[in-house]
This record gives structure tokens, C-alpha cells and sequence, in this order.
């Protein structure tokens, strides 16, 4: 069967190819070439241009810039390594050593895996994280 049905499909890729070589071979245009016409070159006459006017440059009395205010961005630093960390809003991507300092620092009993996460503890863990902000030892 699979035989018979490989045999047709080789007939029929080649009725196509016969088709559509002979269909471009056959194909003659249908439109008639345009006959070119003649083009008129206009004279060209250049235009005289005026002097050039020398551009005057005002100076501007030279003005105090104010600082722009410098936004706080939130962002922890691990006294033993230098690493900063911007986002911990999520207790379970955390960095390892936020949650070990969160443990050191007393402020979490323990390293909470995320299996044993439920409401209860992400608001535990939420005032951990803001009272370890407030830390002088951890700020960025």
C-alpha cells in the first residue's frame, strides 16, 4: 500500500513540474512595448544667488543648574561581599544571603523553603525585609 501510494505521489510531482515548466516556456506578453518618445531638455539657466549673510550669535547669560533630585531606589548590600541587591520583593527569588541575613540578624526564625511559604509568613518576612532596609550595616 505504502508502495502504491509513493509511486502516485512521484506522478503527480511530476505532472506539476511539466505544468508549470511548460506554462513559463508558453507564456508571451500580452501588453504591447510602449514606442519611446522624444524628451524635451529644457535649457537650464543657473539663478544668481545672493551673499551669504553672516549668522549673529547671541550669548546667553550662563545659568546655575539645580541637581535633580535623586530618586531612592531600594536596594540591599551584603557587608561581606559587596553584592547589591535591587529586587527581593519576592521571598522566593530572593538571594541566598539576604534570607541568611534575615536569620542572622534575628529578625526570621528560620531559612523558609518554598514549600512551607503561606500568607502568615510573607507578612513576616515582608517586616523582616523592611526592618533589614532600615539597617545601616545593609544599605546600599
Amino acid at each position: 500500500m505504502t508502495e502504491v501510494l509513493f509511486i502516485l505521489t512521484v506522478i503527480f510531482v511530476a505532472y506539476v513540474l511539466c505544468v508549470v515548466v511548460n506554462d513559463k516556456a508558453v507564456v508571451k506578453p500580452t501588453m504591447p512595448e510602449a514606442k519611446p518618445k522624444k524628451q524635451v531638455v529644457a535649457s537650464i539657466e543657473p539663478i544668481p544667488q545672493a551673499e551669504p549673510r553672516p549668522e549673529i550669535i547671541k550669548l546667553h547669560p550662563i545659568e546655575k543648574s539645580i541637581p535633580a533630585k535623586q530618586t531612592h531606589k531600594k536596594a540591599l548590600k551584603d557587608p561581606k561581599t559587596g553584592d547589591i541587591a535591587t529586587t527581593y520583593s519576592n521571598y522566593r527569588f530572593t538571594k541566598r544571603w539576604i534570607k541568611e541575613a534575615l536569620v542572622t540578624e534575628g529578625l526570621l526564625e528560620k531559612v523558609y523553603k518554598n514549600n512551607e511559604l503561606n500568607a502568615d509568613v510573607e507578612i513576616a518576612i515582608k517586616a523582616a525585609i523592611a526592618k533589614l532596609e532600615t539597617m545601616d550595616k545593609y544599605k546600599a
